[in-house]
């Protein structure tokens, strides 16, 4: 089934921040690879979170050297490759999960090199076929991915960039010139992973970023319980949580679903 809907991708996104703010809370993307810990039961705990009301997805594309994700996520991504997952079963799974009944916004993230080696415009074409609706890419920097860019736009996917707590102001501005859908902000300096305590600063780092652009920003790194999530109400327009919940994909997707479903709660 090819997806043709109504709304590009930049337009669900959108409407999935309006809806959120409307209910005076932050956005919940969670974070999950595809293949792990098997094909079948990546694509479930996806569609059980669906189910339990979150906001949209960040899906994963296993990479071997995924430089931006820690140990949990590395693990996992591994024993996805070893599964035999590819970049055309990352698009397959999306689609499978549209053709589900899935309607959240779905953005796939994933490195560099197995998006060149599937060709840059092949795969946003694919991508939005398939039912995604933006792209995130963790090693690509802003200034370096016009291509990128401009095969997303043609098809109306989202083109997510990074910032974190050491970007420069010329960093931010140009982030925020080029970014579409949303923005990613890193909580800290280091990989993904859950972490006891947010940092410090973080309201004064976000501050400093709502001062330079308008663009809805999503904090990722270190969220990981209840307690954290509901921080995310007022402070961000969204937040991702990935090492939590793939760590729950070990005992299983009634895990997930339950971490998923208390997380979301967490919000109102």
């Amino acid at each position: 089934m090819t997806v043709t809907a109504t709304q590009s991708g930049v337009e669900s996104i959108r409407a999935m921040f309006a809806r959120a703010q409307a209910q005076n809370r932050a956005a919940f993307l969670p974070y999950f690879p595809i293949g792990y810990p098997t094909y079948e039961a990546s694509v479930d705990s996806i569609a059980a979170m669906a189910e339990a009301g979150v906001d949209g997805f960040e899906i994963g594309i296993p990479f071997s050297d995924p430089m931006a994700d820690g140990p949990v996520i590395q693990a996992a991504t591994q024993i996805a490759l070893e599964n035999g997952t590819t970049v055309r079963k990352c698009l397959q799974a999306v689609r499978e999960l549209r053709e589900r009944g899935v309607t959240q916004p779905m953005l796939l993230m994933g490195y560099v090199n197995p998006i060149l080696a599937y060709g840059v415009e092949a795969f946003a074409a694919d991508a939005r076929s398939a039912g995604a609706d933006g792209l995130i890419v963790p090693d690509l920097p802003p200034d370096e991915a016009a291509v990128f860019v401009e095969a997303c736009e043609r098809v109306g996917l989202a083109m997510v960039f990074f910032l974190a707590p050491t970007s420069n102001v010329q960093r931010i501005d140009l982030v925020a010139a080029n970014a579409t859908g949303f923005i990613y902000v890193v909580s800290l300096t280091g990989v993904t992973g859950e972490r006891r305590e947010l940092p410090v600063d973080l309201q004064d780092f976000i501050g400093r970023l709502k001062a330079h652009t308008d663009r809805p920003l999503v904090l990722g790194f270190g969220i990981g319980t209840a307690d954290q999530a509901r921080r995310m109400n007022g402070l961000v327009e969204g937040f991702i949580v990935g090492s939590a919940l793939v760590r729950a994909g070990k005992e299983g997707v009634e895990a997930v679903r339950k971490l998923a479903t208390d997380l979301r709660a967490a919000l109102d």
